[in-house]
């Protein structure tokens, strides 16, 4: 399984990068404006920088809704740095806008996917991850991860490989969760992914451990 954090903020970004785990990076705009991003050029300018951070992917979403205006910002951020992916969202002229790409060699990332029905048109037009989104499923007493079960199901039985990103995780047994049902990525913020590590008996033995070595000194 990926691991990929959903932030714009580069300490934590290089955070997860110096645990040798991290395998790409998800944002958007909302992202980029909690941590001061705003305006074109500096957006712009932000994505090379957590490309110069990371090893893997990162998915750069585009603002435009119609195909011309999604073709047109796609190859730009494209052009930034070969790690980028452009995040487009499930619309109508998003799937059109995500053949194109796959047509012209450019990796995408099918975001604000939210049924089964949106993740089989995304794989269908060549889209490289479609990003389901659990957490906010899971705001609406709807079960995100049944959505994660159901895309697995469909893309094994036709041999799609587009890769389902596990998207506004929130927890670290989201995680677990959707390695279970062999989600291909995960991301969300440092919090989950180091979440991970928790657990009150291995503070209890390390405390225990470090108690005995203590004593003989």
């Amino acid at each position: 399984m990926k691991f990929f954090i959903d932030t714009a903020n580069l300490a934590q970004i290089k955070e997860a990068q110096d645990l040798g785990i991290l395998d790409g990076v998800t944002t958007n705009p909302s992202l980029m404006a909690k941590e001061g991003i705003t305006g074109r050029d500096n957006i712009l300018k932000h994505y090379v920088d957590i490309c110069n951070i990371v090893d893997g992917d990162v998915s750069a979403e585009v603002i435009a809704t119609d195909f011309d205006g999604m073709v047109k910002e796609g190859e730009q951020l494209a052009s930034l740095h070969e790690q980028i992916v452009v995040k487009i969202p499930v619309i109508k002229d998003g799937i059109k806008a995500i053949k194109y790409f796959t047509d012209n060699g450019i990796r995408t990332n099918c975001t604000l996917v939210f049924s089964a029905g949106q993740a089989l048109l995304a794989a269908k037009a060549g889209a490289t991850y479609v990003s389901p989104f659990i957490g906010r499923l899971d705001d609406i007493s709807s079960d995100g991860l049944n959505l994660i079960a159901d895309i697995r199901l469909i893309y094994d039985n036709y041999g799609y490989e587009t890769q389902i990103l596990a998207a506004s995780v929130r927890h670290a047994m989201h995680i677990i969760d959707c390695a279970k049902l062999g989600a291909d990525v995960m991301t969300g913020p440092l919090s989950s992914i180091v979440g991970l590590l928790k657990h009150p008996l291995t503070d209890i033995g390390l405390a225990q451990f470090l108690a005995d070595y203590n004593k003989g000194n």
